[in-house]
C-alpha cells in the first residue's frame, strides 16, 4: 500500500503525455505478467519481416538478410545497404591491422582467446569468472544471482537482490562480442565464430524474452543490440552461422527492439539512457531494414536523439549532466549516429554536426597534458562499443575520430597518433586522410564553458604544459543522478604531471556508503565546512539538498588566467556560510625559467565559528608528507609539488589515506592533504600551489610570507575584518608579490600599492615587469606608474616590456579592464607608446597623466596633461 502511495504522490503535477507513455508502459508490463511472453515462433519472425524481404519462411527470409549482409561487409560488390565503411574493406583492414597496429593485434586476439574461455575483464574488475557454462545473471563480485522473473519484478537497485547490477550488465552488453568478430575478421579462425555462435545461443537459453535482469533496463537493450549488429556484420561470412542460428539470434533482436520502443525512457531517465536507447532503434532501423518495424525505429531512434541534441549539448559544448563520462559518451551516441546515416544515405540537419563539434571542442580542452581526461561528475565505466583496450580516463580515440570527421587540425593535435578505433569505425580511407591531416596546436590555451561552468586554465598544449579544471557548474540536471558534490572544485597538472585529480565514482549500488563517500564534497579538491558536505545525497541516485554554484569572473591573458566563483551549499546552516573561491594562475616565464603556479583564495563569509578543511587529492602515483601549514608531494620521478597555505588563524596540514578510482569498480590508495583551521567570524585562506624547483637565481620555494598588521576592514578593528596578506614568491633575480584583501582595502607594500581584493606584481631584478589587479579602484607601482578608476575594475593586467631601439627606451603597457568605463593612467616616466585591448595609443611627449573611456565597446584616449 506504501508503495503505491509513493508512486500516486509522484504522479501529481505530470502532464497528459506523461501520464499517457506511463499509463501505457505500466499496462504492457501488467500484461505480460498476467498472460506471459514467449520467444518467436518461425512464422512470427516471417510476419515481422517486410513482404518485399520474405523468402518462402522465416529461415528461409533470415538467411536472405544474412545474404545481404555479407554481401555488403566481404567487399565481393558492397551492394545493398553499408553498415560502417571499414567492414567493407575487410583485406585492407586487416591488412592495416597487421602492419601498422600491431601491438593493438596482439592485445585483441589476447581478449578474444579469453572471452572464448569464458574469462573477462568489465569495467575495473579483471579476468571476472562468471562460470562456464557463462552464467548470465549472475554478479561474481558478490556471488548474487537475481532471480528469473519478469523484469519489471527484479529491484536492481537492491544490492542484496542483484549486487552491483553493473557488473551483470556489462557482461551482458556483449561487447566482447565485438572483439571475438574482430578477432575473427583479421584473422579468419572460426574458433572465434564458433564461440561467438556458442555463447550468443546460451545466452538466448538463458534470457527468455521478458524474464530476468538482462531485460530490465533498455539501455542494456540498446548497447547489446548495437553490439549484436557489429556481430552479425563481422561473423557474415562463417558458415557457424548456421540457418537455425540466424533465425533465432533475428528473433532475439527483433524481440529488443520490441521492447525498447516500449519502454523508452522518456521519463524514468531521460539522459543517456534514453539518447542510448533511440540509438539503438536507429542502429537497427538503419541496418535491418527487412523489418517490418525497421522504418519507425529508424525515425523514432532519429527524432529523439535530434529532439534531444540541444538539450544534452549545451550551446557551450557542455554535458548537461555534469559528467565528463557521460559526455564522452553522448559524443560517441551522435558520432556512430553521424557515421551510420552517412552510410546508410539519411540526411541529418546541420545541427548535429554543430552540436557534436562543439562537444568535441569541449572534449578537447579538458585533456589532460598527458593525454588522459578528468573524471568529474559520475563514471559508470562501459563504452558504447570497445573496439580496443584503452583506459576509461583516455578520451582520445573519440577525439581522433572526431578529427578525421571534420578535419580539424587541433583535435589531431591533441589526439596524437591516428588509434585503430578510428580505422574500425571510418575505414581505411578516413585513416589515410587523418595521417595527411597537418596538426596544429590550438590557437587557445585557456577557455570559460560558462553555461556548463567549466573553467580550464592552462599555459600550454605541449605535454610538459601545466593545466587546471574548474567546476563551477550546475550541481546536475533534474534529479541530480549523476552529480558529485563538487563545487568549486579544481585539477591541477604541473609541467605535464597530474597532481591533484577527483577521485572517481567506484561503484553505484554495490555499496552504499563507498557510493555516498566518492560523491562527498571531503572527496574534491574543495573545503568543506564542518565537516559537513555542501549537498547532502539521498539515495545512490537522488539529493537531499543540492549546492548552487555561480561563476563571478573569468579572464585570461598570456601571463596569467584568473577565476572567481561562489556556492550557497553552506547557508543552509544555522549560521550561514558562503564560500567564494578565487584561483589565480600564473604562467611560466620560459626565458627566465620561471615556471607557472597558482594562488588558491578561499573567503568564507560567516558570524559565528566554524571548522575549515581545505582538501587536495593526488594522484595514486604521488606521496606526500605535511609539515606546519606546508605539504609537499613527491613522483616515481622525483618531481615535487608544494601546496602552502597562509589564513589570519592558525592553519595546520595534515597527510589522510584516500582513494583514486580512474574506472568503475576499481580504486587505488592515494594520499590526501587536509589543511585545518577554526574561526570565529569571516575567514580568509591563501594557498601557493607549485612545482619546486631550482630556478636561475636560486630555488623558487619557500615563499616568503608577511601578514600586515593593523589593515582591516573598514567596518572595525584588525581582529574583528580581514587583514590584507603580502605574500612573496621568488628568487634573487625573480619576485611575485601577492597582496589579497577585502574588495575596497588598501593594500600596501614598499614596492606595490592597490586598493582591491588582490594584486599582483613580478619583478625582475627589483623592477616591474607585468601584473594585475584584481576588483578594485587602483594599482601603483613605486616610480614607474599608477592606475585609477572611479569604478571597480573586474580584472586588470598590467606588463611593461622594455626595448632600446636607437637609444630611445620604449615601454609598451598592455591593459585589459572589465566593469570599469573609464580609468586614468599616470607615469613617472612617460612612455612612447600604450596599447589599450590591443589598441595602439602614442601620447604627445611628456604627457604624464592619461585619462581612458569606453565608448563603443572600445576604448579612446580622452585626454592628456
Amino acid at each position: 500500500m506504501k508503495n503505491r502511495l509513493t508512486k500516486l504522490e509522484k504522479l501529481r503535477g505530470k502532464s497528459l503525455r506523461e501520464l499517457r507513455v506511463r499509463g501505457a508502459q505500466e499496462l504492457a508490463k501488467l500484461n505480460e505478467r498476467v498472460f506471459g511472453t514467449a520467444e518467436l515462433s518461425d512464422d512470427a519472425l516471417f510476419r515481422q519481416i517486410d513482404p518485399r524481404s520474405r523468402n518462402g519462411n522465416g529461415e528461409g527470409s533470415a538467411m536472405l538478410i544474412l545474404e545481404r549482409i555479407r554481401s555488403s561487409t566481404v567487399g565481393a560488390s558492397n551492394s545493398g545497404l553499408r553498415f560502417f565503411p571499414a567492414l567493407a574493406c575487410r583485406d585492407q583492414v586487416s591488412s592495416i591491422v597487421k602492419q601498422r597496429f600491431s601491438e593493438e593485434r596482439r592485445a585483441l586476439l589476447e581478449l578474444a582467446e579469453r572471452a572464448i574461455k569464458c574469462r573477462f575483464d568489465l569495467l575495473g574488475f579483471d579476468d571476472l569468472n562468471f562460470g562456464d557454462p557463462i552464467d548470465w545473471r549472475l554478479e561474481p563480485t558478490s556471488g548474487k544471482r537475481s532471480p528469473l522473473v519478469h523484469w519489471s519484478k527484479i529491484n536492481y537497485l537492491d544490492p542484496a537482490v542483484a549486487g552491483d547490477k553493473k557488473v551483470t550488465w556489462e557482461l551482458n552488453r556483449h561487447g566482447h562480442f565485438v572483439t571475438l568478430g574482430q578477432a575473427y575478421w583479421i584473422t579468419g579462425d572460426e574458433r572465434f565464430a564458433e564461440a561467438f555462435v556458442a555463447q550468443a545461443s546460451a545466452w538466448m537459453n538463458s534470457n527468455p524474452p521478458k524474464l530476468g535482469i538482462n531485460w530490465a533496463s533498455s539501455l542494456e537493450l540498446a548497447f547489446r543490440v548495437i553490439a549484436w549488429t557489429w556481430a552479425i556484420h563481422l561473423f557474415a561470412d562463417s558458415d557457424r552461422l548456421t540457418p537455425k542460428f540466424v533465425t533465432r539470434f533475428l528473433k532475439f533482436l527483433l524481440a529488443q527492439g520490441r521492447h525498447i520502443e516500449g519502454n523508452l525512457s522518456h521519463y524514468f531517465s531521460p539522459n543517456t539512457h534514453l539518447t542510448g536507447e533511440a540509438l539503438g532503434l536507429f542502429y537497427l532501423g538503419a541496418t535491418m531494414p527487412e523489418f517490418a518495424r525497421a522504418r519507425r525505429w529508424r525515425d523514432t531512434g532519429l527524432r529523439v536523439l535530434l529532439e534531444q541534441l540541444a538539450r544534452h549539448i549545451r550551446s557551450d559544448g557542455t554535458y548537461f549532466e555534469q559528467s565528463s563520462y557521460y559526455h564522452r559518451y553522448t559524443v560517441d551516441f551522435y558520432t556512430h549516429l553521424l557515421v551510420l546515416a552517412r552510410a546508410a544515405d539519411i540526411g541529418l540537419p546541420r545541427d548535429v554536426k554543430d552540436r557534436l563539434s562543439l562537444a568535441l571542442d569541449h572534449l578537447m580542452f579538458i585533456t589532460r597534458p598527458d593525454g588522459t581526461s578528468a573524471l568529474f561528475g559520475d563514471d559508470d565505466g562501459g563504452r558504447l562499443l570497445k573496439l580496443r583496450a584503452r583506459a576509461t580516463n583516455d578520451f582520445r580515440d573519440t577525439l581522433a575520430t572526431g578529427a578525421a570527421l571534420f578535419d580539424r587540425s587541433d583535435w589531431k593535435y591533441v589526439a596524437g597518433g591516428a588509434p585503430i578505433e578510428t580505422l574500425w569505425l571510418l575505414g581505411p580511407e578516413a585513416l589515410a586522410g587523418y595521417d595527411r591531416l597537418e596538426a596544429r596546436e590550438p590557437i587557445e590555451t585557456s577557455r570559460a564553458f560558462s553555461e556548463g561552468g567549466y573553467f580550464v586554465m592552462r599555459d600550454g598544449w605541449s605535454g610538459k604544459s601545466s593545466y587546471a579544471l574548474i567546476d563551477c557548474g550546475a550541481h546536475g540536471s533534474a534529479s541530480c543522478a549523476h552529480a558529485h558534490a563538487d563545487a568549486l572544485a579544481f585539477e591541477y597538472a604541473a609541467e605535464g604531471r597530474t597532481w591533484l585529480v577527483d577521485p572517481g565514482t567506484f561503484t553505484y549500488t554495490g555499496d552504499a556508503g563507498l557510493r555516498d563517500q566518492f560523491r562527498a564534497s571531503s572527496a574534491h579538491n574543495t573545503v568543506t565546512v564542518d565537516g559537513l558536505p555542501q549537498s547532502v545525497p539521498g539515495g545512490p541516485f537522488a539529493w537531499e539538498s543540492a549546492a548552487e554554484s555561480k561563476s563571478n569572473a573569468f579572464f585570461s591573458s598570456n601571463a596569467f588566467d584568473y577565476f572567481e566563483g561562489s556556492h550557497n551549499g553552506y547557508e543552509r546552516l544555522n549560521d550561514p556560510v558562503t564560500h567564494t573561491r578565487s584561483i589565480l594562475f600564473v604562467k611560466p616565464d620560459r626565458e627566465r625559467d620561471l615556471p607557472s603556479f597558482m594562488v588558491v583564495r578561499d573567503k568564507f563569509d560567516a558570524v559565528e565559528r566554524h571548522s575549515y578543511e581545505l582538501g587536495y587529492h593526488f594522484s595514486p602515483e604521488c606521496s606526500a608528507s605535511a609539515d606546519r601549514n606546508f605539504v609537499t608531494a613527491v613522483d616515481p620521478a622525483g618531481l615535487e609539488l608544494v601546496i602552502g597555505t597562509f589564513g589570519r588563524v592558525e592553519t595546520t596540514a595534515h597527510i589522510e589515506d584516500g582513494w583514486v578510482s580512474r574506472c568503475y569498480g576499481r580504486r587505488d590508495p592515494a594520499s590526501v592533504a587536509l589543511f585545518k583551521a577554526e574561526g570565529h567570524g569571516p575567514q580568509d585562506f591563501v594557498s601557493f600551489i607549485t612545482s619546486r624547483k631550482s630556478c636561475r637565481g636560486g630555488p623558487l620555494w619557500p615563499p616568503q610570507i608577511e601578514i600586515a598588521k593593523g589593515a582591516c576592514h573598514p567596518a572595525g578593528a584588525a581582529t574583528e575584518g580581514r587583514p590584507y596578506m603580502a605574500l612573496s614568491l621568488g628568487t634573487e633575480q625573480a619576485h611575485d608579490l601577492f597582496l589579497v584583501a577585502g574588495q575596497s582595502d588598501e593594500l600596501t607594500d614598499s614596492r606595490l600599492t592597490a586598493r582591491g581584493s588582490m594584486a599582483w606584481g613580478r619583478f625582475i631584478k627589483g623592477k616591474f615587469e607585468r601584473g594585475c589587479l584584481i576588483g578594485g579602484t587602483h594599482f601603483e607601482v613605486a616610480n614607474q606608474l599608477s592606475l585609477f578608476s572611479p569604478e571597480t575594475v573586474g580584472c586588470c593586467a598590467v606588463q611593461i616590456v622594455e626595448g632600446c631601439v636607437e637609444l630611445t627606451v620604449q615601454i609598451t603597457i598592455q591593459i585589459t579592464i572589465h566593469g570599469a568605463t573609464r580609468f586614468d593612467l599616470s607615469f613617472d616616466i612617460p612612455p612612447a607608446r600604450i596599447v589599450v585591448n590591443q589598441s595602439p595609443f602614442d601620447p604627445l611627449p611628456g604627457s604624464r597623466v592619461l585619462s581612458f573611456a569606453l565608448a563603443d565597446s572600445a576604448w579612446k584616449l580622452t585626454q592628456e596633461d
